[in-house]
């Protein structure tokens, strides 16, 4: 999808926002989907994106992550995780189908639809930079922002 222009869409964010993809042209970003708000992996993943903070927006890149948790779940793990950036709530998977993430899962012997933890660097005009899908959590935020630095 590297290169890929996306459509528009628009989804509830904390703090009573709204996330529009239009409202960005001309600025990148950097977006991460996962799971399940609360759980061990997307917790630790989301530290480390709150850890780097600073780091991604002094290079301009504002971060936002997705689940389809309601936008209560969401607000809820923002003020548990002291996260400076705003969480998006997808429970239409407007955005997971946009961005191509969702996949059958067999747990425990049963399958179930879940979102394919992913990252996607997006452009000043609109199109998928850089992505990682199915991303492995430890180190991966580092990663994010190493690739964002050879963007220039």
């Amino acid at each position: 999808m590297t290169g890929k222009a996306l459509p528009d869409f628009e989804l509830l964010a904390t703090g009573n926002q709204r996330f529009q993809l239009s409202a960005f042209k001309g600025h990148p970003f950097e977006i991460y989907f996962y799971p399940k708000d609360d759980t061990p992996g997307c917790t630790d993943e989301s530290i480390q994106f709150r850890d780097l903070y600073q780091q991604f927006q002094a290079a301009g890149y504002p971060i936002f992550g997705i689940s389809r948790d309601s936008l209560a779940s969401r607000e809820k793990f923002k003020r548990k995780m002291s996260s400076p950036f705003e969480l998006l709530s997808d429970t239409d998977e407007k955005a997971c189908g946009v961005f191509g993430v969702m996949k059958m899962k067999n747990m425990y012997g049963k399958h179930a639809r879940c979102i394919a933890r992913s990252t996607f660097i997006v452009g000043r005009n609109g199109e998928i930079v850089k992505e990682w899908r199915g991303a492995k959590i430890s180190g991966h935020a580092q990663a994010v922002m190493d690739a964002i630095g050879t963007l220039g």
